[in-house]
């Protein structure tokens, strides 16, 4: 018996994209994943902002991204994966592809 609703896996889906984008999008613009897989680091809305403009997509990503809550804001305002993220993205690229160390 299968528990996913339709909306649940079209939320995955969209969510897994948004993270597999990020983190080509990441790459491009010079970042690692640790950027936004630490808690304590993240991006700044200045970075944020270089992002959207290298990708028009990246906005409507980060909004899948804080509305699924698989990211948020730190306590330094910058952007960073929550436990969800992060357990979807190492689960998406293993957990070699972000220290959290």
């Amino acid at each position: 018996m299968r528990h996913d609703t339709p909306s649940t896996t079209s939320m995955q889906r969209s969510l897994r994209q948004c993270l597999s984008n990020m983190a080509a999008l990441l790459y491009r613009q010079g970042h690692v994943l640790e950027t936004v897989t630490v808690p304590h680091r993240g991006l700044d809305r200045h970075a944020l902002e270089a992002l959207g403009e290298a990708d028009r997509d990246w906005a409507p990503c980060q909004h899948v991204l804080e509305t699924s809550r698989a990211a948020t804001w730190n306590d330094q305002q910058r952007f960073v994966l929550t436990g969800l993220g992060r357990e979807l993205l190492f689960d998406m690229f293993g957990e070699g592809a972000a220290d959290c160390a």
